[in-house]
């Protein structure tokens, strides 16, 4: 299991939060909660998560996706997903998740849909 690290960038009023390792249950959904909120705490309501280098995520890490999206839409802002691998796109439309996030392909497309 690749322990989760959390790099973040700016690009325009986007913020890209980049994960590097495994979303799981403990410390990989503590981190990404965190993350989160300190982006939203800080006023920044349009962030991306990259998934380009993430291998695992497992149920808790799908529910610290919904409690992000839950907690940033009730600030009037919008959390999206980047760069998906097959595996987590496959789970994420077994839950019918992909409903209900915006995903981007690249950092152009991340940035052309919030205009």
């Amino acid at each position: 299991m690749a322990r989760l690290e959390i790099s973040e960038r700016q690009m325009s009023d986007i913020t890209i939060l980049d994960l590097n390792g495994d979303v799981t249950f403990g410390e990989g959904s503590i981190l990404l909660r965190a993350a989160i909120r300190q982006a939203l705490g800080e006023g920044r309501k349009k962030i991306f998560l990259n998934f380009a280098k993430v291998g695992y995520l497992d149920s808790s890490g799908v529910g610290e996706l919904v409690s992000g999206f839950t907690a940033i839409g009730r600030e009037d802002g919008k959390l999206k997903l980047l760069n998906l691998p097959p595996r987590i796109r496959q789970l994420l439309a077994i839950t019918k998740l992909l409903t209900v996030f915006d995903v981007a392909e690249n950092d152009s497309e991340a940035i052309t849909s919030y205009n």
